[in-house]
């Protein structure tokens, strides 16, 4: 009894701090930052901000640059999550044969995952720079593909091309290691017996493989949707938005309200209305992919 009562007292004791560190640098802030969303805030004389209500959340639906972040914030997820999931299982499927070199592809293809940010953003800006840019050297004076050199961040799309690049680079890694173990947790007796009942390579992939991989690509699918809505520091550093809030996207736009005009009350509804979007997207991809595996 006084040894149980002794270890829980050691738990706690393990657990408070942590549990003090969470509430008061993440639970805190985002009460703080709901209840600055109703508010005209006053970063100077808080007492003094003014009550504004809903007028924030409604102000957004009726703001040009907010719709052009949410598009291209969408436009992201939309291109970046496939492509790393695609290229992901791909490379995941071909590290599962256990080549020669494996352990070398596998370092290979993570090292863009443990890089800095901030570091790779900088390198995309310097590759792709219109004038004294790697890429546009290849393109031009190497292969001659084009005529002359793009200015790349001086349109939005090709801008945008860019940042979508980066982030298919930086993360099929991640997405390479998830389904790596789902495959390395497959039973080498079902793709015997597959073979048994004369099922080709490419039956055994949609009929076998893929409904047994469903969970995870349900949780990769998840994870990445809500790191693409979370886009920020690749677009921060590469564009800054720019040209004329064309490449802004929710979190960038977010921080343009927040720290550059000092509009805190808007910028803290943007925060609420993009973390609604991103549970809403999570509730729907776990109802498709928690449907029970048929095979």
């Amino acid at each position: 009894m006084d040894g149980g009562y002794y270890r829980s007292k050691q738990v706690i004791a393990f657990l408070v701090p942590a549990l003090v560190f969470f509430l008061a640098f993440n639970t805190y802030p985002l009460i703080e930052a709901f209840r600055m969303s109703f508010y005209n805030w006053n970063i100077v004389r808080p007492e003094n901000s003014q009550f504004v209500g809903l007028a924030n959340y409604m102000k957004a639906f009726s703001d040009p640059i907010f719709w052009t972040s949410m598009k291209n914030t969408v436009l992201y997820a939309l291109v970046t999550v496939p492509a790393q999931m695609a290229l992901g299982l791909l490379v995941a499927m071909f590290l599962n044969f256990n080549l020669p070199g494996t352990k070398v592809f596998r370092t290979i293809y993570y090292l863009p995952v443990i890089s800095s940010w901030v570091v790779v953003s900088l390198l995309f800006r310097y590759l792709f720079n219109g004038e004294a840019g790697l890429v546009n050297y290849i393109l031009v004076d190497l292969l001659q593909i084009f005529p002359s050199y793009v200015s790349w961040f001086r349109n939005a799309s090709t801008a945008l091309f860019v940042i979508m690049l980066l982030g298919i680079w930086k993360g099929v890694g991640w997405s390479m290691v998830i389904f790596l173990a789902g495959l390395q947790g497959i039973p080498t007796e079902l793709r015997e017996a597959s073979m048994i009942d004369g099922a080709s390579s490419g039956q055994h992939f949609w009929q076998v493989v893929l409904p047994i991989l469903r969970p995870t690509m349900g949780f990769v699918a998840i994870m990445l949707v809500i790191g693409g809505f979370n886009v920020f520091t690749s677009v921060f550093l590469v564009t800054g938005g720019g040209p004329l809030h064309r490449t802004e996207v929710l979190l960038t736009y977010m921080y343009y309200q927040g720290f550059e005009r000092l509009n805190f009350g808007y910028g803290a509804a943007l925060s609420y209305i993009l973390g609604i979007i991103i549970f809403v997207i999570s509730v729907i991809q776990l109802r498709l992919f928690q449907k029970p595996v048929e095979m």
